[in-house]
């Protein structure tokens, strides 16, 4: 495993995602497609709280702790209970921000963390440390994939009655 490489691109993602919703207005942030899915703003507050609550937790404890049970996460549920969709989106991006350079500076001052170390989740089975960090970095890519797809989405919405088959399909 690449650690460094894996830090670099969570550290370009932390400073990216609040560039890519900068002047998303309240309105489209919010903006949910018909399926139901999540929006812009839902991811935001998401990634935040995942950073938060998730993966830099998970990584530590497995690297420090890994017989001590990871605290339990909802993210289905935390979208509802703490109504992301009424949140802001540069509150909650700058809240990601701020989470993420403080992730990255906890990975950079490890000194020869063992990656193998392992974590037998209760419904998973074994993860490795190096498993957590490389689905931290994975899991960026995820949601930025769904912010670009609201984007895209609302971009038809605004076309009204002209098509963007000239643009791809998604």
């Amino acid at each position: 495993m690449n650690h460094p490489r894996l830090t670099d691109a969570l550290d370009r993602f932390g400073r990216l995602l609040p560039e890519v919703v900068r002047g998303v207005t309240a309105e489209d942030s919010r903006w949910k497609p018909a399926d139901g899915a999540w929006s812009i703003l839902e991811v935001v507050s998401h990634l935040a709280d995942e950073e938060e609550f998730d993966f830099a937790v998970r990584t530590r404890m497995t690297l420090t702790s890994p017989a001590e049970p990871w605290p339990p996460i909802d993210p289905e549920g935390w979208a509802v209970e703490r109504r992301y969709n009424e949140g802001d989106l540069d509150e909650a991006a700058n809240r990601f921000a701020t989470l993420r350079m403080e992730s990255i500076s906890w990975l950079r001052s490890l000194v020869d963390p063992d990656w193998e170390q392992t974590y037998d989740h209760p419904q998973f089975g074994l993860f490795r440390a190096g498993d957590v960090l490389a689905s931290w970095a994975a899991h960026d890519c995820l949601h930025l994939r769904q912010i670009s797809k609201r984007m895209y989405q609302l971009a038809q919405r605004d076309a009204g009655d002209y098509s963007t088959r000239y643009a791809g399909d998604w």
